[in-house]
């Protein structure tokens, strides 16, 4: 009577490999599957979900009917939406620069070794964290034209007739500029912060060492040291410029008319409040080639300087 062969020990060896990568593998998958789902069922389904019904007419009633590319043509001719994509450009040409100039402004200022600056990193930075809504309120009580204390600073300056601000046409969206600026320097000067932290100690001295001034240090030392921290600023304030909608929506509403009138906005009343939920997306889909475009073309600018 004859025995099987055992197996020889590098087959052993092998099938033990083997098990220990499907563990490997089924513990990898354990925890990122969770996160995963919830990406899934939150955002990529929606997303392609836009995408179809953006080629349909649709209240979210009745079945959708299949209309090719007639939302994008209305969308075209509409008016509202260019009027829209012109008001969201404008606050993004404001938001974004300023944004970045008084966030780095203050990261410089305050990563210099002063009293009390750890208060006062919390203090820029609490704005952040604080309820929107309860941001947009003070602002607006602020910025009002007859009892606000900005225009009676105003006033008191010699300005005899201080701007209307979120009641004026001229004056809704400088206004908004203003408060989201105050409420996201913040955010980004903590980013800021964070990137003044790589810098070598040493090139500041060999700067110092060779007769630069201030400026010269922070022009040819702090400036190219911050190159990749102010690249993921500029994006992040380009996607969040583009997106902006409830402070649009708490602090002037898209009026006074259609002055302040952004995307996001118009995304919503098409489709939550009008119920046409086919144009909805369609701007949805624009608003993202949008940014998309705007994105790459920073990515681009990017790869070219750092060549």
């Amino acid at each position: 009577m004859t025995t099987a062969p055992t197996p020889s020990v590098p087959v052993r060896a092998r099938d033990s490999a083997s098990r220990r990568r499907r563990r490997n593998v089924l513990v990898g998958w354990s925890f990122i599957l969770p996160n995963f789902l919830g990406f899934a069922a939150l955002t990529l389904v929606p997303v392609v979900g836009a995408f179809v019904v953006a080629f349909t007419d649709w209240d979210s009633y009745s079945t959708p009917h299949w209309t090719g590319t007639a939302n994008f043509r209305r969308m075209w001719h509409d008016d509202t939406f260019w009027t829209a994509v012109h008001n969201t450009c404008w606050y993004a040409a404001g938001h974004i620069p300023l944004t970045l100039a008084a966030s780095l402004g203050l990261a410089v200022l305050l990563n210099q070794k002063l009293r009390g600056v750890g208060l006062l990193r919390t203090a820029f930075f609490f704005p952040y964290v604080t309820s929107l809504v309860a941001v947009a309120v003070v602002w607006n009580m602020l910025l009002s034209p007859d009892v606000g204390p900005v225009n009676q600073l105003l006033r008191h300056l010699g300005w005899s007739h201080p701007p209307g601000w979120t009641t004026s046409t001229d004056w809704s969206l400088p206004a908004l500029i203003l408060t989201s600026v105050w409420r996201d320097m913040g955010y980004y000067m903590v980013l800021f912060l964070a990137g003044l932290q790589t810098i070598p100690a040493e090139l500041y001295e060999a700067a110092r060492m060779d007769g630069a001034g201030p400026w010269k240090r922070f022009r040819h030392v702090t400036l190219p040291g911050l190159r990749p921290t102010t690249y993921f600023v500029t994006i992040m304030l380009t996607i969040s410029s583009f997106k902006v909608f409830d402070l649009v929506q708490v602090m002037t509403e898209g009026g006074p008319g259609r002055s302040s009138l952004v995307l996001s906005q118009l995304i919503f009343r098409e489709g939550i409040t009008q119920g046409r939920f086919g144009y909805s997306s369609a701007i949805s889909l624009a608003l993202f080639v949008i940014v998309l475009a705007v994105t790459l073309v920073q990515f681009q600018f990017q790869r070219r300087s750092e060549r």
